[in-house]
């Protein structure tokens, strides 16, 4: 494992850390799409079904946990603790323009036509757009709290570090896993407006 994706990973745990800590400090989830919320869960379920089946090492197997973990409390405080503050007339995105392309594309598209490689295909692609509608609804409200911003910030991190890992490992491993790369990137993509905004703001 090297230190890009190390980075990586705490970027991405740290990203979800502000959140939690965001909602449980304000007792508010105002500014943050469940929606989001509930397809980032929906990634890890899909994606560490493998936590039952491959034990790579116990660093892999204590981060899956964690941010299994991690999603369903987001998503249980977002739409029950403090269900009174989530603003579903703003997080309107439609989740079926979403989930239809994201399903039809992992059974046509993965490395091997098995139920566990198609519920990660499917992970990788869903991860790619989940962001959406977080980005939908700052768009839609024309605001973001400072603390959203930062959780968006250390989620594009978290990208380009997978990004620089993905180099990494195809110059020194000569591996390459074209679709985690080309969906990462089209992640990645995703972030690039917000970055900008953020930075000139």
């Amino acid at each position: 494992m090297n230190i890009f994706r190390i980075l990586g990973d705490i970027s991405h745990l740290l990203a979800i850390i502000i959140l939690l800590l965001k909602i449980q400090r304000s007792k508010s989830c105002a500014g943050i799409s469940g929606k989001s919320q509930i397809l980032f869960a929906l990634v890890f379920t899909t994606r560490y079904l493998d936590l039952f089946t491959n034990f790579i090492s116990v660093y892999n197997t204590v981060m899956k946990v964690i941010f299994l973990l991690c999603a369903y409390i987001t998503v249980y405080m977002i739409y029950g603790k403090f269900r009174k503050t989530f603003d579903s007339e703003n997080d309107s995105f439609r989740l079926e323009f979403l989930l239809v392309p994201v399903t039809g594309l992992s059974f046509l598209e993965n490395h091997s036509f098995t139920p566990l490689e198609i519920l990660w295909t499917f992970s990788i692609y869903l991860e790619s757009v989940a962001i959406l509608p977080q980005l939908f609804m700052i768009s839609k409200t024309g605001e973001a709290e400072t603390i959203t911003t930062h959780y968006l910030f250390f989620l594009g991190l978290y990208r380009a570090l997978y990004i620089a890992n993905w180099i990494w490992r195809y110059h020194t491993e000569k591996f390459y896993d074209q679709i985690a790369v080309v969906s990462g990137v089209v992640q990645t993509i995703f972030y690039c407006d917000f970055f900008y905004l953020y930075v000139t703001k």
